[in-house]
């Protein structure tokens, strides 16, 4: 080689080396924007994780924005977790109980004397005399003008031939087992069931609004009695909706003592019930039908499978829902999605013409026929697509397709499930107060007063009266009062 070419070569060398100099600069600061950058992002995850394990225990945070469940959540126990002593609920033993106080006499409204008509010693007749220290047994109810306190007062009388002392008996026909009237327990039953306060709240309310001293283990009797009484109501709301042409059906969680239950409700125009159950499999589901005649509008859970294809309607608001995720993607798969979006807004443009009489029946059906065209078109496209996230959902939404149009067709059928989830919505708002039911009992309380609420309202009957004359008529074992036979005799 000569001088010169290597003269040459050592530039060259020379200035491959400046520039690989020069490349690593760069490499060293892109390493160090990226170690900045990367700091930056575990500070804001570090930020983000201590935010998300902030509860009431650890930060300004109130208990009820914990939710239900949230202990069991943190799994070991912190110093300021009170750890669970494994005692039953209630009051313990030993523990002071509390005794209804009976009403003084000036405050009672209204008196009934019971005098023993014959001696026990000797059997001759006996006079009328009071007693001044006769067995009083109270009853409180609520009347037009506030509080009413009923009082049986059993005499003991002496016979003035024998010398006997002899009392009025106990007759349970006569004086009331409760110390609280039908009314009283309507309202305690419609309070809790119809406007959701607790028990505790309840007992204040009453004491405080009507001067009416109810304990929160009264309250949670009232609830038992009521339960049984309402049975016939709910059985009779559920052969109304059994029976409706057209019935609505959607579910929600629900908690027993901090175990995940189902509650369902099927609704119809006329009826509304609810029912919890274990699970949210077919198997359970299946028993909320009987006949399972008449159309059902639903959601596409699978759980609806039992129920024929071309008796029901598929709610297209989930489905608006679902092409709005769609539309928001990029590629290929948000074009079908603004598409379908396109499509079901027109839809629902239609559907809205002939609710307010812009269009008739045979016009619906007339200028519903291309969209659905198209609709099922471009669902095909998007189901051979082969998009992650988009195909399959195509093609269940295909598999439905004898339920996506029947609201065309069908008199009083809509295309939304929106019925149902209303009727759900306040049982929601209920959960989030109350954290679900703590026993089986207060479970059936929960969906049989909830349905009697709900129907009632869609029945134009009120809802206290028809909660105390079912009451009483339990209390008297006289037949209950109907739901569907008008709104009756004012209690």
């Amino acid at each position: 080689m000569s001088l010169e070419d290597a003269v040459a070569r050592i530039a060259e060398l020379v200035a491959l080396v400046t520039a690989l100099e020069e490349q690593n600069r760069e490499l060293r600061k892109a390493l160090a924007a990226s170690v900045a950058e990367n700091g930056e992002l575990r500070a804001k995850l570090e930020e983000l994780l201590e935010l998300l394990g902030q509860d009431s225990r650890n930060s300004h945070k109130p208990p009820s924005s914990d939710g239900p469940g949230a202990a069991a959540r943190k799994g070991k126990q912190t110093k300021l977790t009170k750890p669970k002593s494994g005692r039953k609920r209630g009051g313990q033993k030993g523990h002071r109980g509390a005794k209804r106080q009976m009403f003084e006499a000036g405050d009672v409204d209204n008196v009934v004397d019971l005098f023993p008509p014959k001696c026990s010693g000797c059997g001759d007749d006996l006079p009328k005399t009071h007693d001044p220290d006769p067995r009083r047994h109270q009853m409180v109810d609520i009347g037009d003008k506030g509080r009413v306190v009923t009082e049986w007062r059993r005499h003991q009388v002496r016979c003035p031939r024998c010398g006997a002392h002899t009392r009025a008996d106990y007759d349970p026909t006569v004086i009331p087992a409760s110390p609280f009237g039908s009314r009283l327990c309507a309202v305690v039953v419609m309070l809790i069931g119809g406007y959701h306060l607790s028990r505790r709240q309840t007992s204040r309310l009453l004491r405080e609004l009507f001067g009416v001293f109810v304990s929160v283990g009264s309250v949670s009797n009232i609830e038992a009695r009521a339960t049984s009484a309402l049975e016939p109501a709910v059985e009779e709301a559920a052969r109304q909706v059994d029976d409706a042409p057209v019935k609505h059906a959607d579910g929600t969680t629900w908690l027993l003592a901090g175990m995940t239950k189902v509650l369902w409700t099927v609704a119809s125009a006329g009826a509304t019930v609810f029912r919890i159950l274990d699970d949210g499999t077919q198997r359970t589901i299946e028993r909320l039908f009987g006949k399972r005649t008449g159309i059902l509008v639903s959601d596409r859970a699978s759980v609806f499978g039992f129920w024929a294809m071309a008796r029901r309607q598929v709610c297209w608001a989930h489905l608006l829902r679902k092409f709005v995720a769609f539309s928001q993607r990029a590629g290929p798969a948000g074009r079908i999605g603004r598409e379908l979006v396109d499509y079901a807004v027109l839809m629902f443009q239609y559907w809205h013409d002939f609710k307010a009489g812009r269009l008739t029946r045979d016009e619906l059906s007339s200028w519903m026929r291309p969209v659905q065209q198209h609709m099922e078109a471009l669902l095909e496209r998007g189901k051979n697509a082969e998009i992650r996230r988009l195909s399959g959902s195509c093609e269940d939404i295909l598999a439905h397709r004898e339920a996506l149009w029947t609201f065309v067709t069908q008199e009083g059928v809509e295309p939304t499930n929106n019925h149902a989830e209303q009727q759900l919505r306040r049982f929601v708002i209920w959960r989030k107060c109350c954290y679900g039911c703590q026993s089986e009992r207060g479970l059936r309380f929960a969906e049989r007063v909830m349905t009697v609420v709900y129907t009632c309202r869609k029945q134009g009957l009120n809802v206290l009266d028809f909660l105390v004359r079912t009451l009483r008529a339990h209390r008297q074992g006289t037949a209950p009062p109907s739901l569907f036979a008008g709104a009756g005799a004012s209690a």
